[in-house]
């Protein structure tokens, strides 16, 4: 009997998330990696609550909230004086959780001890050479051998290997020509609670607490400045910055941990899927790292692609379902590009004009509790929604009561499981679908869960009286809603069948 397999190249955030849905749903997976084992520096350094839930969610987010650092603030200066305080991590009705600030290699760290909690480890030192792909999977050379998958997902970052052997073009452009960065152990008269932003004309430095005694520090590379720079010149570029900018005497640095000079781009791949080889990430998409979306939009693409591909390897669903995988998360990538690309500009002040709408009316908004609310509720990505997407049925009502469409996300709940033990409905999810019924109804649309997903693979949880049925997908978005056992009967046929439901 042929057992299905799915080869994830890259075990970053984003290979080492899909890899965990994927084995938690019964699927085999290969998890590659060209580099000789674990990074070591932070590169990414945020989790959104977006982020946070999706580790939950996946059992891997562990004791990362207690080791890492919570914003509350963002300080902006202007010409060296304090002009916003921008309030972040504050609870609101959608958001209830913080921000949080700490190494992407922590974030790795605890999804590889999942994966292999899940019997899977990542293969260190095997970088793939190419892959071609036929209508029965994808034949992939390796440095130290050849496989055959059903499936292969580049999650191999800016350069991917995978998308240029799939011959799926990453149009895009510069944003910012060079920054520089350094995660350096100092002591810095600065809030550890917040990040630290100096701006005067088109110069920008950037100071970001991380656990510990560690600091980031980020600027774009003063003009005039060479190319060939090492890391001492970093460091002496980045301290010297921020000491002219916020009046520091100097800066002392005890260690570099990292540094490092890069160009912001903006790119987005044609496609995410060509055949049996697909995208997730920064493979599919890079963009400015302002407002710390990357990482975070590489989780999301990853729970979204977990559960439809592993619906489709265990026959489940036709492969067509994997199409909704691009025209759920592509628009949400250039949402991404766009917002960032634009943050970018502002903050840099890439002309007089733009510097000085940034100084006169953006960065003193900041200060406004609405304005505040609505930016910490965007960057946290919980809004994020498939209303529009192909598995969204316009036709279908707001749901009564909190007023949620198909595609949106749902709350976490509280529930009772049938033994009627207390829960959360977000914590039944990950691998999972939930039917979350009023107390009285529920079972006839269970039953058709239980029949078109696997018994498994389908919770049926209580909560309180709404008046009707609520399928939720692992991602947490709601697939439908309604009280006839035949209406998702004939929602699941569609869905399942030919990855649309309109």
């Amino acid at each position: 009997m042929h057992v299905p397999v799915v080869v994830v190249a890259g075990a970053g955030p984003t290979g080492l998330a899909l890899a965990c849905g994927l084995r938690a749903s019964g699927v085999a997976v290969r998890v590659v990696d060209r580099a000789s084992g674990p990074s070591v520096t932070s590169r990414a350094l945020g989790l959104q609550p977006r982020g946070s839930e999706v580790l939950d969610r996946l059992g891997a987010l562990g004791d990362l909230p207690q080791r890492s650092v919570p914003i509350r603030q963002v300080l902006t200066h202007v010409d060296g004086k304090l002009m916003a305080r921008l309030k972040v991590g504050q609870q609101t009705k959608l958001v209830t959780r913080p921000g949080l600030l700490m190494s992407q290699a922590e974030v790795e760290a605890r999804l590889r001890q999942r994966l292999a909690d899940l019997g899977v480890e990542v293969e260190w030192g095997q970088e793939l050479l190419t892959a071609d792909q036929d209508a029965n999977g994808v034949a992939s050379r390796l440095a130290g051998e050849q496989i055959h998958a059903d499936w292969l997902v580049g999650c191999d970052g800016a350069h991917s290997r995978v998308r240029k052997a799939a011959g799926i073009e990453f149009p895009g452009v510069a944003v910012i020509e060079r920054f520089l960065l350094a995660d350096v152990r100092a002591e810095l008269p600065l809030p550890r609670d917040a990040v630290s932003v100096w701006l005067r004309g088109d110069q920008m430095v950037g100071v970001f607490p991380l656990p510990g005694d560690l600091w980031r520090l980020m600027a774009p590379a003063p003009a005039g400045t060479g190319e060939d720079l090492d890391a001492d010149d970093v460091l002496a570029v980045l301290t010297k910055v921020l000491c002219d900018e916020a009046g520091l005497p100097t800066v002392a640095v005890r260690e570099a941990l990292w540094t490092s000079t890069f160009r912001i781009h903006r790119r987005l791949a044609s496609t995410y899927r060509r055949g049996r080889i697909l995208l997730a990430g920064d493979a599919a998409h890079i963009h400015s790292p302002f407002g710390g979306q990357g990482m975070n939009t590489g989780l999301g693409d990853a729970e979204n692609l977990a559960w439809k591909l592993a619906l489709v390897a265990t026959g489940r669903a036709q492969d067509t379902l994997l199409d909704t995988y691009q025209a759920e998360r592509r628009p949400i990538a250039q949402e991404v590009l766009e917002s960032t690309s634009g943050m970018t500009s502002m903050i840099v002040g890439q002309t007089p004009l733009a510097q000085a709408v940034r100084d006169r009316i953006f960065v003193p908004l900041m200060n406004r509790p609405l304005i505040q609310r609505l930016i910490w509720e965007k960057s946290s990505q919980l809004k994020v929604n498939y209303r529009r997407g192909p598995l969204a049925s316009r036709s279908l009502a707001a749901l009564p009561g909190p007023g949620l469409h198909a595609g949106d996300r749902v709350p976490d709940l509280p529930c009772t499981r049938k033994d009627g033990s207390q829960t959360r409905l977000h914590a039944e999810l990950g691998s999972r679908w939930a039917v979350v019924a009023p107390t009285t109804t529920g079972e006839g649309c269970a039953a058709v869960a239980r029949r078109h997903l696997g018994d498994t693979k389908t919770v049926v949880l209580t909560s309180a009286d709404r008046g009707q049925v609520m399928l939720v997908r692992p991602d947490a978005h709601l697939a439908w809603h309604g009280t006839s056992p035949t209406e998702l009967d004939r929602r699941l046929t569609r869905m399942l069948d030919r990855g649309s439901i309109r």
